[in-house]
């Protein structure tokens, strides 16, 4: 798999809601749905990053005014 520019947040969810749909279709090859599940992983992982990069930059906010995260 050849690597592929890192898509947003919002990019990386559409495709994996469309590869969750495929796999969930049942028309795919064996071959195939590995692939999409790879694929899935990879954009799994994106979105996770990005949600943990934004509850990090969330709690420093707060702290820097004053507030205590929960």
């Amino acid at each position: 798999m050849s690597e592929k520019e890192r898509p947003s947040f919002e990019e990386a969810l559409k495709e994996l809601e469309a590869i969750v749909e495929k796999l969930n279709s049942h028309d795919s090859s064996l071959e195939e749905s590995v692939a999409l599940y790879e694929e899935g992983l990879r954009l799994s992982k994106i979105c996770s990053e990005t949600l943990e990069g934004a509850a990090l930059k969330i709690e420093q906010i707060d702290e820097s005014n004053g507030k205590q995260a929960n």
